[in-house]
Formats: structure tokens, C-alpha cells, sequence
């Protein structure tokens, strides 16, 4: 371990797990209120449903780009951690250079995808109203700009979080988030860009946020690595390893995201515009639960990267079940707060009559049903991921994902609009089953004795 690297290997699990956790956790509750802020404004707008449903259309691409993002951010968490457990900073630095390079190559083909395809790609989703078309097409083109910024920034935080130190990453995002709640209602209502205003306060955020990020790599104090190099030559080697332990991951995202897209479509063509706004502001304030989640799993997955390239296995026993504990009892509290508080929490995000918010609060009743699965996904992919295995949790999540649309429409033909959302809950209680089942089965293949740390091949 260097220096600058926050020892996971050592400690009360607990504290280390929650000293990696809670910026990562600040950071993605940060991501959860970028998306809010810019629901906020534009659920003050005069179209208030179009403008909320056109930036929900419009997110639902960004978040298929999660995708091809996950290859820089795993292939830097893994590598990073794995390889400062066993104490070579060098390997570690190579890895978390060539994943941001890579991230940022895939940042620019992706950006030039959803600038150059917008109309095509909307008319995917079966966009009836014109007015929500033009404008998610608008919001697209824009948007593409900054994807290659926030790819990279991904990445960066990988590297970050793998070195046990996320608090940078925390404050680089405390930042963007801080400029893109000055500038979006600047943007949308005073000058009156609407959507587009939305999208040219985000990308200006995510420039920012890079900014910060590669001064803290190459000048903080508690910066991971000397000499961190944002270009270069990049190792074929490594490549291949970076692409083994992400493209399982990258493929479960996307696969997630497509497949959600088809169920939007499917409430935008059977119940317009109303639906898709109650589903985009409910997928908005559902994720106060799978983005705590996902952040304590990248966590997770740091801790048992190093302890990994310890080959201290006792450590990775007792941080799982201490994980799993501490994911259970957070899903608890935002299954009562989505059964007790969904009309309410609805109605900051839409000012529309009763009827509209009575609809969002019974999507977060139905979507609470499938809380508590999402702690034994979380705590199971997060450990798997830290061992290097990447694939059983993406083959559990793309196996009960693409049982969703055909679960979506069989609820739909006893239960209407609400069918939609059981098959959404039933689908995502699967995916935490399966990996559950998955893990207990896989963990009595770890060792009970630690042994000295050694080479990782991966």
C-alpha cells in the first residue's frame, strides 16, 4: 500500500467499509439530484408533463450509455484495488490510466451516436405527442457533447474508490452538482431554454467535474498515484484485462437499460405522456434507493478487491454478511418511506391535479414490493465484482431483465397501467434472488486461511 491509498485490508470492517461507502454514497445521491434538479425546473414550467416527460426521454439514453461507461469505471475500481492489495502501485496506476483513455474514446463515439441519431433513436420510443419529440431530440444533441467528460470522470472515480480514498470524488461532484443548481433555473426559465436549458447547464456541470477530477489526480496531496497521465500509449494487455471484468457488467447495463426502455415505450404508446412523466419523476425518486445501494456496492467492491490481492479471505467473509446487514436495513427504511410518503414526494416534482399524484404514489407502493431484493444484489454483486467475477451477477440481472417486458404486459391484462409496475417489481426482486443463490453457492469455493498476497492474473 502506498502512502496515498486508504488500507482496506486492515481495521474494523465496518469503519473501512463506511469510510469508502459514504462519499460514494454522497456522490450518487449528488447523481440523484442532478436528475431532480432538472425535474424540479422544469416541473415549474408552463408544459410542465411534456418538458418532465421529454427530459425523462431523454435521460433514458444517458442512462443506456451507463453501458458503455462501466467499462472505464470497473476496469479501474477492480484493477486499482486488486492490484494496490497486493502491493503494486505501478500495476495499479496502468490500469487506472488506460480505463479513463478508454472511457473517454468511448465517451466521444457514444456523444457523436446520440448528436448525429437523435430523431431515430427517439422515434424508438414511440414519442406520440410532436412537442415531446422535438424537444428530447434537442435535448439529445446537446447532451452528446459532455458524454465523453462524464465517461471520463467515471472512470477517474474508479480509480479513486478502488484506492479506498472516495472522498475526492465526493467533492469534485459536490461541485458539478453546486454549478448545475445555480445555472438550470437561469437556463430553463429565465432565459427560457426549457429542455434545452437543461441539457447546456449538464454539460457544463460535467465539464467541471472532469476539470477538478484531473487536477486531484495529478496534484492532491491524497492522490492514489504519482504521475497519473490522462493520454498515452495504452497497454494491449491490460486492455483485454479491463475488458474481461467489464463487458459481463457493461452488458448487464445496457440490457437493463433497453429493456426499461421497451416497458417505457410500451407506457408511452398504451398510456401517453401522463404515464411516462408519473414513471420518469417515480424512477427519480426510486433511485434514493438503488443509488445508496449501488454506491455501498462499489464499496463493497473496493474492499474486496484489496483484500482480494491480500488474500486475506476471512476479511471478504465477514464484509459481505456485514454489508448485506447494512443494505438490508437501509432498503427497510425506503420501502416505508415509498408505502408511507409517495403522494408527497410526488407532488414536489409536479404541480398537476390530484389524480396524477395519486398515480405516482401507487407506482412507489407497487415498486416497494421489490426493496429488499435489491440489498441482496447489491451485497452480492459488490463482493463478486471485487473478486474479479463479474459474470454471474450480470447473467442474474440480464436473465430476470429480460423477463420483464413479457412479465409487464401479462400484469397489464389484469391490473392495467399498475401492471406495468408489478412487472417491474417482480422483475427486479428476481435479479436479487438469482445472484443471492448464485453467491451462497459460489462462496464455499473461497478459502478459510489467508494466505501471503501473489500475482493476479484476473
Amino acid at each position: 500500500m502506498t502512502a496515498n491509498t486508504y488500507d482496506l485490508t486492515q481495521g474494523n470492517i465496518l469503519k473501512k467499509l463506511l469510510l469508502v461507502a459514504l462519499p460514494i454514497m454522497g456522490t450518487q445521491l449528488m447523481q440523484m439530484a442532478y436528475n431532480l434538479t432538472d425535474m424540479f425546473w422544469l416541473g415549474r414550467m408552463p408544459n410542465s408533463v411534456s418538458a418532465v416527460a421529454a427530459g425523462g426521454l431523454g435521460g433514458m439514453f444517458l442512462w443506456l450509455g451507463m453501458a458503455l461507461m462501466m467499462i472505464g469505471r470497473m476496469g479501474a475500481e477492480i484493477g486499482t484495488s486488486q492490484n494496490l492489495g497486493r502491493g503494486d502501485a505501478d500495476t495499479a496506476r496502468g490500469y487506472a490510466q488506460d480505463s479513463t483513455r478508454i472511457a473517454f474514446i468511448l465517451g466521444i463515439l457514444y456523444g457523436l451516436v446520440l448528436i448525429t441519431l437523435a430523431g431515430p433513436l427517439v422515434s424508438l420510443l414511440q414519442v406520440k405527442e410532436p412537442n415531446v419529440f422535438e424537444n428530447t431530440c434537442a435535448y439529445l444533441r446537446i447532451v452528446g457533447l459532455g458524454i465523453p467528460l462524464a465517461y471520463a470522470s467515471a472512470a477517474i472515480t474508479g480509480m479513486f474508490n478502488g484506492a479506498g480514498n472516495s472522498k475526492l470524488g465526493f467533492w469534485a461532484n459536490a461541485t458539478g452538482l453546486l454549478v448545475n443548481m445555480i445555472l438550470d433555473p437561469l437556463m430553463i426559465l429565465s432565459l427560457g431554454w426549457g429542455v434545452r436549458g437543461a441539457a447546456v447547464a449538464t454539460i457544463i456541470a460535467q465539464g467541471m467535474v472532469l476539470v477538478l477530477f484531473i487536477g486531484f489526480a495529478k496534484r492532491h496531496p491524497q492522490r492514489p498515484f504519482e504521475n497519473f497521465h490522462f493520454l498515452g500509449h495504452m497497454d494491449p494487455k491490460r486492455i483485454g484485462q479491463i475488458l474481461r471484468w467489464s463487458l459481463p457488467v457493461a452488458l448487464e447495463s445496457g440490457a437493463f437499460t433497453a429493456l426499461a426502455m421497451v416497458v417505457t415505450g410500451m407506457v408511452s404508446a398504451w398510456y401517453g405522456e401522463t404515464a411516462v412523466a408519473v414513471q420518469r419523476v417515480g424512477s427519480q425518486i426510486e433511485s434514493l434507493s438503488w443509488l445508496i445501494g449501488g454506491g455501498f456496492s462499489s464499496a463493497v467492491t473496493a474492499f474486496i478487491g484489496q483484500n482480494y490481492g491480500a488474500r486475506k479471505w476471512g476479511r471478504i467473509r465477514r464484509g459481505y454478511r456485514i454489508s448485506l446487514s447494512v443494505l438490508l436495513a437501509w432498503e427497510v427504511l425506503v420501502t416505508l418511506l415509498m408505502l408511507l410518503g409517495g403522494r408527497f414526494l410526488f407532488s414536489l416534482f409536479l404541480r398537476e391535479p390530484p389524480l396524477i399524484l395519486d398515480m405516482g404514489a401507487t407506482y412507489l407502493r407497487i415498486l416497494a414490493g421489490s426493496q429488499i431484493f435489491l440489498a441482496l444484489e447489491e451485497a452480492c454483486a459488490g463482493t463478486f465484482r471485487g473478486l474479479g467475477k463479474t459474470l454471474p451477477p450480470s447473467l442474474s440481472s440480464i436473465t430476470a431483465n429480460l423477463l420483464r417486458p413479457l412479465l409487464c404486459w401479462w400484469f397489464t391484462q389484469w391490473m392495467g397501467l399498475n401492471g406495468l409496475w408489478m412487472g417491474i417489481t417482480v422483475s427486479g426482486a428476481l435479479r436479487g434472488i438469482f445472484v443471492f443463490l448464485w453467491y451462497t453457492l459460489y462462496e464455499k469455493q473461497i478459502p478459510l486461511i489467508d494466505e501471503p498476497a501473489q500475482a493476479i492474473t484476473g
